[in-house]
């Protein structure tokens, strides 16, 4: 079998077209297709479902590239690592509350400092192994990170806060403790369709408990949670540097602030590895800098 066919492979699982895991590859649509197909005959087995408008794993295909990515990882940190200078593609997963690292300034500095380092990131909520999806890392909070992952902290601790318009306030009132949250709309977020809303929680003298609220208005999406809160579209909850900028405008009012204390915050995290690769030993070395 020739093992330069698994790389084919896995950018086609990972880009999910012929012509994007060609063009990352630098080489021509034909040569994917035409690799993935002798991989097959060499397995016996069809490893790609294709059609008009779509490229799928099939099952034995989908266990092969779980099998070898891990592996192959470690052979390309090997070789990256004899490499000093940070180069090549650096995979991360982020999740997209973690405004201190989606801000911007973090990123650009660091794409500034290494300009052979290409930085994909991909905006997430769902939780998931990022070494069996091709991450090179990801930024979560700290509580969900898996314990066998090494963590730097990005930023210091969090907040979450509630938040409304001053005209909602000025129709409906102000919230003095959060189990007031009951007799008002509130705008919720969840990761995806098939979970459920995000917990809104608090701390009353050093006690942790939280409020069943149930959001007339629920998203995965914080913009579209700002934009129906700034239209008076009842009381939100999320991180605090995610409202900062509208505090400041005047266009929301944080609520229930003695109640919402600081937190441990997000962490940029990666499996534990013999090799590091430079591009990612530099943004790790950035983050702390940072």
């Amino acid at each position: 079998m020739d093992l330069n066919l698994i790389p084919l492979l896995i950018a086609v699982a990972e880009e999910r077209n012929f012509r994007a895991a060609a063009d990352r590859l630098g080489v021509t649509r034909s040569a994917v297709s035409q690799g993935v197909r002798r991989l097959e005959d060499a397995l016996g087995q069809q490893l790609v479902m294709r059609t008009t408008r779509s490229v799928r794993l099939t099952e034995a295909g989908s266990r092969l590239v779980e099998s070898v990515r891990g592996p192959l990882q470690s052979v390309q940190d090997a070789l990256e690592a004899r490499d000093e200078v940070p180069r090549g593609r650096l995979r991360l997963a982020v999740a997209s509350i973690a405004e201190p690292f989606l801000a911007g300034p973090l990123l650009a500095r660091f794409a500034e400092q290494h300009p052979e380092v290409t930085i994909d990131v991909t905006v997430t909520d769902d939780e998931f192994d990022i070494v069996a999806h091709g991450f090179d890392a990801g930024v979560r909070l700290g509580e969900v990170i898996e314990q066998d992952m090494i963590a730097v902290p990005v930023g210091g601790p969090q907040r979450e806060i509630a938040a409304a318009s001053p005209g909602y306030l000025t129709s409906s009132g102000t919230p003095k403790h959060p189990s007031d949250l009951l007799k008002h709309r509130c705008i919720g977020w969840r990761p995806a369709p098939e979970t459920a809303p995000w917990r809104w929680e608090f701390s009353d003298a050093g006690q942790p408990f939280n409020v069943a609220v149930e959001p007339q208005v629920t998203t995965n999406d914080l913009r579209l949670m700002l934009r129906v809160a700034i239209a008076n579209g009842g009381i939100t909850f999320g991180p605090w540097e995610c409202f900062e900028e509208f505090f400041a405008q005047g266009s929301l009012v944080p609520l229930l602030e003695e109640y919402l204390p600081p937190f441990a915050g997000f962490y940029l995290y990666f499996p534990q590895r013999l090799h590091m690769a430079p591009k990612l030993r530099a943004l790790v070395d950035h983050v702390r800098k940072w």
